[in-house]
């Protein structure tokens, strides 16, 4: 079983000072990819539990962590296995770590047990060798189900606490991107992914170009500074750059483009065949600038790839974020499961209100029937306790009974109710009882207004005096009708 592992026993001239480590099934399959797709100046290392794993993985260098304890046959989804593994193949995981490395990129799905459970014993131990480490980690798909997704925010935690930088790629996020793909394909992007943020840093360092960006400014960008996000992108055409750095912000490596919370950024463009110009620098670095706050230190460069043709890729790291933002929103968007977070018990100084009034109850012992306001009677036979057919009319109570009675609403709270009753308030005396004489009966009479008795209906406005012509007499005033007799027969 032995034979199976092959040591890292490159010659230092040979050895890059950067290596990418994959660690359990999910790292080992990124690396992989990333094998196939071709980094430049950086060396692959697989390590995992799984011996069937390893054998079909093209990387030359492989570790088999927990010989002894796991045979080869896996964690069994159990991080603790994969801790206890990674321990007892320390020796071997140092040997490789102590050869020319300054930068290490640990990828791992976490989740499951090797990945969860060894990536942090490695992180540990390349921190304490005083090497640059960054973890490039993803969250499970929604479909792998809560027990992968509670070991992999464990594992995080854990992880964050041995690494200079921590970049999470939420894989639900793949998902909202393009949408419904084949398991094979959903699993394909996510390697795709790991493998775009590895790259992406480590050609930062290991390409050259006429703005060179180094170790030492990777270093100075990276290092201690908690959790990071990245996004990359390529475009071509007239608006090729304002394109690609949208993209980039938009990419699924960051988990939202907001990077002004960032104390430092680390911008490459990359360009073919077609050089980029200074005016598409400007528009990059312009847009950078304009999404992050004035403190915020950004270090640029630009280098050329011919294989890009006329695009241009822009990669862009920001780092320094404050630490609750290391772990992303797990499953955002409608429908999709999110973490519960448990809300603590909020105590206030806030005292019980006591009642107004003194209220003096009997002594005795309370029962919850007591608190019902529940009363049990027994009734004898033959007994009889109320007669429904007594007259409503009895005798009213005493006016003690109605004092008492007033004094306990008073200090029970109780408004005090109106004494007067139904019948009593269409009696009362201010009030009139025949509706008739009420409308009968003029309001200036009820209200006695001085009002004179004289009817002026009867008196006559016509005058019984005319105006007749009488010849020699000229115009006279007549009290009668000429035309008229007196005496009607």
């Amino acid at each position: 079983m032995n034979d199976e592992i092959i040591n890292f026993e490159l010659p230092v001239e040979r050895s890059s000072i950067i290596k990418v480590i994959g660690v359990g099934g999910g790292g080992g399959n990124a690396v992989n990819y990333m094998h196939r797709l071709g980094i430049k100046d950086v060396n692959f290392v697989v390590c995992n539990t799984d011996l069937q794993a390893l054998r079909n993985s093209p990387v030359g260098v492989k570790i088999q962590l927990g010989t002894t304890l796991t045979e080869g046959r896996g964690a069994g989804n159990n991080p603790e296995t994969g801790r206890k593994a990674a321990l007892e193949s320390m020796e071997e995981i140092q040997s490789i770590l102590a050869s020319n490395t300054k930068m290490i990129f640990i990828t791992a799905g976490m989740g499951g047990g090797t990945g969860t459970g060894a990536s942090p014993v490695i992180a540990k131990a390349a921190k304490e060798m005083d090497i640059l480490t960054v973890a490039i980690v993803t969250i499970p798909f929604p479909f792998e189900g809560p027990v992968r997704l509670e070991q992999a925010i464990k594992g995080i935690n854990e992880l964050r606490q041995y690494v200079d930088s921590l970049l999470v790629i939420n894989n639900g996020r793949l998902r909202e991107i393009y949408g419904d793909l084949r398991i094979s394909d959903a699993f394909a992007r996510a390697d795709d992914v790991l493998a775009t943020a590895a790259k992406g840093i480590a050609e930062i360092i290991t390409v050259p170009g006429y703005v060179n960006v180094d170790f030492a400014d990777v270093h100075t960008v990276m290092a201690n500074s908690g959790a990071a996000i990245m996004g990359s992108a390529q475009a071509s055409g007239p608006e090729r750059a304002i394109t690609a750095i949208r993209q980039a912000l938009n990419s699924p490596l960051l988990n939202n483009n907001d990077i002004k919370g960032a104390k430092n950024v680390l911008l490459n463009i990359t360009s073919g065949t077609d050089e980029v110009t200074m005016d598409e620098v400007g528009i990059i670095t312009d847009f950078v600038t304009s999404s992050v706050t004035r403190k915020t230190n950004i270090i640029w460069g630009t280098c050329n790839d011919p294989s890009l043709g006329d695009r241009i890729s822009v990669t862009i790291i920001a780092t320094g974020f404050e630490a609750s933002s290391a772990i992303p929103e797990l499953y955002s968007k409608s429908g999709r499961p999110t973490t519960r977070v448990p809300v603590p018990d909020i105590k206030t100084n806030a005292k019980p209100v006591g009642p107004a009034f003194e209220v003096t109850r009997p002594a005795g012992d309370e029962t919850p029937d007591d608190l019902l306001n529940i009363t049990e009677h027994t009734v004898e036979p033959g007994e009889r306790q109320y007669d429904l057919f007594e007259s409503l009319n009895n005798d009213p109570p005493s006016d003690q009974a109605k004092q008492r009675k007033k004094t306990s609403d008073t200090a029970s709270g109780v408004p005090e109710k109106s004494s007067v009753s139904r019948q009593e308030g269409v009696a009362r005396p201010d009030q009139p009882e025949d509706i008739d004489a009420l409308e009968n009966e003029p309001a200036f009479v009820r209200k006695k207004l001085p009002i004179s008795p004289r009817k002026y209906s009867r008196d006559s406005q016509i005058s019984r005096f005319t105006i007749a012509d009488e010849g020699s007499d000229g115009i006279v005033l007549r009290p009668d009708n000429p035309y008229l007799h007196d005496n009607v027969d």
